[in-house]
């Protein structure tokens, strides 16, 4: 049995597919006007541990995540501000389109970097303007929108009994806060822009024409254009980070409902923030953000980061420290070392019974509302269990690796591949010399050797009739 914890109804919930066997889902992908910072990444880690989790289980999953490279303004409680895609084109003096392509190829880099399998298809908001464009259309002919002239096309929040229903809050009670900038002009202070005006003094560098003139679409509106035009008027699951289950979300339900009826999607799935030291979540607002590139240029691997998010559930706030991520790559580096050790042990028996216990009972942690904590805990459990033969425990984290996508098996190969491998003789020779040191008892020169040896990623180890170099 699979169970979620749905948003919607603030529950767990056992997992019924539309279709049985099947699966599909939507997750909100980036805006390409910068680099994903950590806190992002965390919503995608998600929706690949939700999709490797169906298909462990048999699922034919269909999978949709969008690139979104137009629409989306900077302030996202009142759609105000700067299309994020014009400002980073100014930022960086680049055309929109370059901006797009550039930052979508870094983001197609985390995700490898990640192991994230890639989704069925991961349409852009820029090929779906004309579906976008018919979605507006259709609310204004049943009297969901309206025009604020000069500005663009509203949704009319009122209309909508359900609106907020995602977050618990009735239209009054979901108000985004004392909105900044707020428009007078708007009926209801939850309205939102479906397609907004281009200045009349000013060209955009991206626009189109519409029935209500030249301007392009409001960041809602290309989730339900294109999800619906991709997986049908009603799907299984909607995942994003929790951040956009207050406005993003609840605004993509009022102007989809409407259109295709209820329920549109039957499960929503939200990761809570990863935050810094403060318990604020990370954001590129806040300045200088962290993005998997600068952990990759510090020396850490892409999966101690994955192996750090799966220890927290993904209900649950993960506080980010560079305390945290050291001990998170140390416990997977240990976990990576303790299967090379597995491989060396390897004598070609297999007890299929024993497989299907300890794999049954990681999928069944996994499947009780994503339980990566838990399964973990049982991952260490297989390592060391004395009972089974090393052949069925690497068995068994072959799958785990399907399952969670950790990588331990490729990276117990590459030490195992290491430790056969020359030490290097600039290496060699500061053991050497602290071996000397050492010899003399000039302990500081000998600690200082020792460093340096580290420093250069390898470890001198003191042995009965010598030392032996291992790398980290």
């Amino acid at each position: 049995m699979i169970k979620l914890y749905n948003t919607l109804t603030r529950k767990l919930e056992e997992f019924k597919p539309l279709v049985p066997g099947q699966v599909s889902f939507y997750s909100c992908g980036p805006t390409v006007y910068h680099h994903a910072h950590i806190g992002n990444l965390r919503a995608f880690v998600l929706a690949d541990l939700l999709k490797r989790m169906f298909l462990a289980n048999g699922y034919q999953v269909r999978n949709i995540m969008n690139i979104t490279d137009v629409g989306h303004l900077t302030n996202d409680d009142d759609d105000s501000g700067e299309d994020k895609m014009e400002k980073g084109a100014a930022r960086e003096n680049k055309s929109v389109w370059d901006i797009a392509k550039f930052y979508t190829d870094e983001f197609l880099r985390d995700m490898k970097d990640l192991n994230n399998l890639p989704p069925t298809e991961m349409p852009k908001a820029t090929d779906y303007i004309q579906e976008q464009i018919d979605l507006v259309k259709k609310l204004e002919e049943l009297g969901y929108a309206y025009e604020i002239p000069g500005d663009g096309i509203y949704y009319d929040t009122s209309k909508f009994s359900n609106y907020g229903a995602l977050t618990g809050g009735a239209l009054t009670g979901n108000r985004a806060g004392a909105r900044v900038g707020f428009n007078d002009a708007k009926r209801n202070p939850t309205d939102f822009a479906l397609w907004k005006f281009s200045p009349k003094d000013t060209k955009r560098a991206m626009e189109w024409d519409s029935p209500w003139g030249v301007g392009f679409p409001g960041w809602h509106a290309e989730c339900s254009a294109m999800s619906i035009s991709l997986l049908g008027k009603h799907f299984d699951i909607h995942t994003g980070g929790i951040d956009l289950s207050r406005i993003h979300h609840a605004n993509e339900i009022a102007q989809s409902e409407p259109i295709v009826g209820k329920p549109w999607v039957n499960y929503w799935v939200h990761n809570e923030f990863l935050v810094d030291k403060s318990g604020d979540k990370m954001a590129k607002s806040s300045g200088e953000f962290l993005t998997l590139s600068l952990l990759k240029e510090k020396g850490y691997d892409p999966m101690a980061f994955r192996y750090l998010l799966m220890l927290g559930h993904y209900q649950s706030q993960i506080a980010f420290s560079w305390e945290a991520l050291d001990a998170a790559a140390s416990g997977y580096k240990n976990i990576a070392r303790k299967v090379a050790e597995l491989m060396k042990e390897a004598c070609g028996r297999f007890d299929q019974s024993q497989y299907d216990m300890r794999k049954g009972a990681i999928l069944s942690a996994v499947n009780d509302n994503l339980g990566t904590p838990i399964a973990l805990t049982m991952v260490q459990d297989l390592i060391t269990a004395s009972d089974m033969s090393p052949d069925t425990r690497i068995e068994v984290l072959k799958f785990v690796d399907d399952l969670l996508g950790l990588q331990f098996i490729d990276r117990a190969q590459k030490l195992l591949a290491e430790d056969t491998a020359p030490i290097p003789s600039e290496i060699q020779k500061l053991a050497d010399e602290r071996a000397a040191a050492k010899a003399e008892k000039n302990w500081a020169a000998a600690d200082e050797l020792r460093a340096q040896i580290e420093t250069a990623g390898y470890i001198v180890k003191d042995e009965k009739d010598g030392y032996k170099i291992t790398r980290k």
